[in-house]
């Protein structure tokens, strides 16, 4: 884990556990179950489940849930594979649904 002195995080909703540290915020601009959702291109703290074939409202993909390894908590997704080339620029990244998390100072 880096060093969060300072640093402002992302941080589970449910345990505060660290998630995600803001340098690593890609996008506001995304769309999950709960409504809003952001793009990552790191994220910390996490168990990432098995992998499953998913249409989302962009195209199809392969993800993988992504829980807080603390409490259990689904936060979102990692995308593992694009069936559309245009997509691609998303895989490696994760998906977490604003609900989820906190910002805050550490």
């Amino acid at each position: 884990m880096e060093d969060l002195d300072g640093h402002p995080l992302y941080s589970c909703n449910r345990c505060r556990n660290p998630i995600a540290l803001r340098h690593n915020l890609l996008s506001k601009s995304f769309k999950a179950k709960s409504g809003q959702a952001y793009m990552f291109s790191e994220v910390m703290n996490v168990v990432v489940g098995g992998k499953r074939e998913q249409q989302l409202m962009t195209g199809r993909f392969v993800v993988a849930d992504v829980a807080c390894n603390k409490c259990g908590e689904v936060l979102g997704w990692k995308y593992l594979k694009s069936f559309e080339d245009s997509q691609r620029y998303k895989l490696g990244r994760f998906i977490i649904e604003k609900s989820k998390i906190l910002k805050e100072y550490s």
